[in-house]
């Protein structure tokens, strides 16, 4: 893999391969941002295999699968976009064993998908499909296709997340009794949704429709089976608009055959494409081939999202949606921060520690509530960005036990000084920064337990020296002779050794030469140039 931004530097810009349709809008931004836009759809396997190498990014939905050996053809790739919700398709712990960010668009179809699952909810309720093909075949049959109301029934929901929320809403406004099963919602945030948390066997023993919302796993395929829907009452009808494989079709085919439940509507299969299925003879049944997140709405923001996300991949930043970075998504509040942390490692991995072996990050403040993992991840990052090898917030765990490093955490509410504050420390040195409250810039406040106040830059000198006058003019001459500028400095005594500190912002890289002639100059004892 090589670093963003290496993939062409001449003209500065990344190849982004894609493989499948997606919205013209997203496209077009990535293009405006200076990247080449290589859309290869329809790419058999062999010309997959050919046509990753080189890229940079990958952007795909749900017919191209990447797995190891598509991952390790492409060597230089950095992130897996996949326009949608599930990663079925994706080898997500190959892509982190490789340093490869995955990212999808989670938010993208989840209003489609929901209406989609009132669809074939009102469809297998009334028949309407079986009911129109009557018609159209000539047959007029009222009597027939007889169907039930939503008003009064139970819809049990499997799976309380985001699509499961808005299905609840819209089912309420029919009447129905809303229960639910899902192990990771507290019974307080389901009462919430105005919906019950049952056992998985008690919500399908008590419902009259049944929707699947989860995402296939280990956990979750075959969930929907024989044994499972014997506890139901015969009135159920099922609808999966979630992943096929959760509900076991042939299961489903004999329950229903036999009269155990009352029907079922389709949108997603155990294998796909599906034309074949001993499902599609059963009048009881309703399909359509996963039409989820097929509106025009839906796959304009997932287009919008991804490319988004791969954007902010490709420029090293952090990305809201990777499900593979081992953080919780930044909130509003923790996300200013990410820069200071990251320039915070930065400047802490050029202090000249002695032992890296065991970093502390100290978090006060505020900011000391939220779930900080991905301020770790960004200390890493910074810290270990100097190396030969590229730093992601994939790889940075990685990269840092192969290094022999250990970061802890440690927090506190209450910060002295400041609002936030954010330290790292280790082998005898230490640096922390804030951010300013009015204007949200970054500052220095602490460098090896001395207090400074100053904004970090990309070149700076910590210069330790004798408390006496003439000193600050040397080091001043001596980098005007060399061309350099003071953009910044802060001077301040050291009490316990009776010297003093200097903390400068040069306008340019301080060359070694320049650094050697500093340690040598009359009363000045140390010189370390920080790389921020």
């Amino acid at each position: 893999m090589v670093a963003v931004g290496e993939a062409d530097n001449d003209a500065g810009m990344a190849r982004i391969l894609v493989t499948e349709s997606i919205a013209d809008g997203g496209l077009d931004r990535l293009r405006a941002d200076g990247h080449d836009v290589d859309v290869r759809e329809g790419l058999d396997r062999a010309g997959l295999l050919e046509a990753v190498r080189g890229a940079a990014a990958l952007i795909i939905r749900s017919a191209t699968q990447v797995d190891d050996e598509v991952l390790a053809a492409g060597s230089d790739l950095v992130v897996v976009g996949r326009a949608g919700i599930g990663l079925d398709n994706v080898d997500v712990p190959a892509a982190t064993a490789r340093g490869v960010m995955v990212v999808n668009a989670p938010q993208s179809n989840i209003v489609s998908a929901a209406e989609h699952t009132m669809a074939l909810l009102l469809a297998q309720a009334r028949n309407v499909p079986q009911a129109h093909a009557a018609l159209v075949a000539g047959r007029w049959e009222r009597s027939r296709w007889e169907g039930v109301e939503l008003a009064d029934k139970t819809l049990a929901i499997i799976g309380l997340g985001r699509i499961g929320k808005l299905v609840a809403e819209r089912a309420r406004s029919f009447g129905m009794r809303i229960v639910a099963f899902d192990p990771f919602v507290s019974a307080d945030r389901a009462r919430l949704m105005g919906a019950e948390l049952l056992p998985l066997d008690q919500a399908v023993a008590e419902a009259d429709f049944l929707t699947v919302h989860l995402p296939r796993n280990a956990e979750t395929i075959g969930l929907i089976n024989r044994e499972l829907l014997l506890k139901a009452k015969p009135s159920l009808r099922i609808v999966n608009v979630a992943r096929g494989g959760i509900v076991v079709e042939s299961d489903l085919a004999e329950c229903i055959r036999e009269g155990l439940i009352a029907g079922a509507a389709l949108d997603v299969f155990d294998s796909e494409p599906c034309t074949d299925s001993p499902l599609f003879s059963l009048p009881e049944v309703v399909v359509t081939p996963h039409l989820g997140a097929s509106t025009r709405e839906a796959q304009d923001k997932a287009g919008d999202a991804i490319a988004d996300m791969v954007q902010l991949a490709l420029a090293g930043d952090f990305v809201p949606w990777a499900v593979n970075v081992d953080a919780a998504e930044a909130d509003e509040m923790l996300r200013p921060f990410l820069g200071l942390a990251e320039r915070l490692g930065r400047l802490f991995s050029s202090l000249s520690v002695a032992d890296l072996s065991s970093v502390e990050l100290r978090i006060e403040g505020d900011i000391a509530a939220c779930d900080t993992r991905i301020l770790a991840l960004a200390v890493l990052k910074g810290m270990l960005g100097a190396g030969d090898e590229p730093v992601t917030y994939v790889n940075a765990p990685q990269l840092a036990s192969e290094a022999g490093i250990e970061l802890t955490e440690s927090k506190s509410s209450v910060a002295e000084d400041h609002v936030n504050l954010i330290a790292v420390r280790g082998g005898g040195r230490s640096i922390a920064g804030t951010l300013l409250d009015r204007t949200g810039a970054e500052r220095l406040v602490e460098i090896d337990g001395h207090g400074v106040d100053m904004p970090p830059a990309a070149n700076m000198l910590l210069i330790s020296n004798d408390d006496r006058p003439g000193v600050i003019g040397t080091v001043g001459t001596l980098l005007g002779d060399a061309g350099i500028n003071i953009a910044d400095m802060d001077v301040g005594r050291v009490a316990r050794s009776g010297g003093a500190l200097m903390l400068i912002a040069a306008t340019a890289v301080v060359t070694d030469e320049v650094v050697a002639a500093l340690r040598s100059a009359p009363g000045v004892t140390s010189v370390v140039s920080l790389r921020g």
